[in-house]
């Protein structure tokens, strides 16, 4: 009986397509869901044009909010005199609950539907099981405190082994919880630690996403981060080996990016890269010449340091595809050795969960 798997499409950041996105601006963009007041009240505001009747409901309550729709589809309702405190709440839109689609944490509600025989490799097993924690830490570069995701291996907690570590990085428009959610990657490393297909290791999950303008931003200020505060955040609380024989370095479509740009700047830190289906832009010429410069310069001592260096793609239908074969002749130009993997699934997580099930037996 074939397999059927539900497969969601990495949409967020996903400018390595060469297609241009285009959005219809909205209110939506620019609104702020929840607002204090000097007056003391709190304003929370949702973008519902079709809609006839909205509410707020949840711990935050009174039996006289103000109720107003503007003209461009945006309704506020004022909530007076609130204390101060942590509240849920969610709107009510003709009568359905809805959450606020807009919190900074709406992503993270989503349901995650697994279907499928029940025997796939990324399901939960009767097995042996990891922890995964959540871990906050401060940013030097950033300046600011960010959330990362660890995994740990089943009786990490009564053992005394030192471990090596990958840092495995989501795609644009994600958070550090999606390896651990659609990723499954809680369950594929459980269940191959327990039919011995893999060795021990951590797993870090950081935040591969910031809040910037552009791109080209975004992928140095995470390298950064990485370099500056997240290696050595997990050093000082984790039982690791801190050397780069055991550090590995793997991310999907805009984590792709951030691992090339950590593979650049820092690969004498690192013994294995696996880039997922990602490349850099194509029709960038200014672009493709400094980092044509910076692979023949560091040609020869990547290849005498690093173990792997990984490209995969989910087939021609990937959206990432074209850029990344442009991409390769820049690092065949340079001589820099390389293995190129390819398999159908396209830009989803059905091809990034695949890959980390097969890159976790050939790390380390």
């Amino acid at each position: 009986m074939k397999k059927i798997l539900l497969s969601v499409l990495m949409i967020g950041s996903a400018v390595y397509a060469s297609a241009q996105w285009y959005h219809e601006p909205t209110p939506n963009d620019t609104l702020k869901s929840v607002r204090q007041m000097t007056d003391g009240s709190a304003v929370f505001s949702i973008y519902a044009p079709q809609a006839q009747k909205v509410s707020v409901a949840g711990d935050i309550f009174s039996m006289n909010p103000k109720t107003e729709k503007a003209d461009n589809g945006v309704w506020t309702i004022t909530i007076p005199d609130v204390q101060a405190g942590a509240f849920r709440y969610h709107f009510v839109v003709d009568g359905v609950n809805v959450y606020d689609p807009i919190a900074p944490k709406a992503k993270e509600t989503s349901a995650v539907a697994i279907i499928g025989q029940g025997d796939e490799f990324f399901r939960m097993k009767d097995v042996p099981h990891g922890a995964i924690a959540q871990r906050y830490y401060y940013s030097k570069n950033l300046k600011a405190t960010r959330r990362l995701h660890v995994w740990t291996p089943a009786g990490y907690e009564k053992s005394t082994e030192s471990l090596p570590v990958l840092y495995l990085i989501h795609g644009g428009g994600d958070t550090d919880n999606a390896w651990s959610g659609v990723g499954c990657a809680g369950n594929i490393l459980d269940n191959l630690l327990a039919e011995g297909k893999m060795r021990p290791m951590i797993v870090v999950m950081p935040n591969g996403s910031i809040d910037t303008p552009s791109l080209e931003e975004e992928v140095p200020l995470f390298e950064e981060d990485l370099v500056q505060s997240i290696i050595p955040f997990i050093e000082n609380n984790y039982r690791v080996v801190a050397d780069k024989e055991h550090r590995a370095m793997a991310g999907l479509s805009m984590g792709g990016m951030e691992t090339l740009e950590t593979m650049l700047k820092d690969y004498e830190k690192f013994c294995y890269f696996w880039v997922l289906s990602s490349g850099w832009f194509a029709n960038n010429q200014e672009a493709y010449a400094n980092y044509a410069k910076q692979l023949n310069a560091m040609a020869s001592d990547f290849n005498k340091g690093v173990k792997q260096l990984v490209f995969t793609m989910g087939g021609p239908e990937d959206i990432a595809y074209n850029n990344c074969k442009a991409m390769l002749k820049l690092f065949d130009g340079a001589g820099i050795k390389y293995e190129y993997q390819e398999a159908p699934g396209g830009h989803t997580w059905h091809t990034w969960r695949n890959n980390l099930y097969e890159l976790a037996q050939k790390i380390f």
